[in-house]
């Protein structure tokens, strides 16, 4: 799983949340026949960490440039207010499995399985207009050097 922006993010604006899931292959040997599995990503579910929750849906969600950080996709969410909330994704996979190189055999059913969760923080923003600015006034609010207001 991987979110944008990371690790911090703002009240109110998107953060995408998407997952990295893929095809996952395994070899067993059970009972002296060679088993080969293959387990695909079928659903996503997303829990936000604050009580919103998506999912389960068909889509992984996927990376943004940075410049187009902050728009809404698929899998984004909006924080409402400022904090720390742990992020976790489910993974549904489907499965097929085949017996001595025979023909791929469908498994019942999904496995789900959850990603680490990751704590994001959320921070808010204040906005201030100024009438000049630094090189007119290098004195001025926001200004290297000079102090921030409360």
């Amino acid at each position: 799983m991987s979110v944008q922006p990371s690790p911090h993010t703002l009240r109110g604006a998107e953060t995408n949340v998407y997952a990295n899931a893929e095809e996952q292959q395994f070899d067993v040997i059970i009972l002296g026949q060679r088993i080969h599995i293959i387990a695909t990503p079928a659903q996503y579910s997303f829990d936000y960490g604050d009580g919103a929750s998506l999912g389960p849906t068909t889509s992984a969600g996927g990376p943004l440039p940075q410049e187009r950080w902050g728009e809404k996709t698929r899998t984004s969410h909006i924080y409402g207010q400022t904090g720390d909330y742990r992020i976790v994704l489910t993974t549904h996979f489907q499965g097929t499995y085949s017996v001595n190189d025979g023909p791929p055999l469908p498994i019942p059913g999904q496995g789900q399985f959850g990603s680490p969760p990751q704590t994001i923080s959320v921070w808010r923003t204040i906005t201030r207009n100024y009438a000049d600015d630094c090189i007119r006034n290098p004195q001025g609010q926001g200004c290297p050097g000079v102090p921030s207001a409360p």
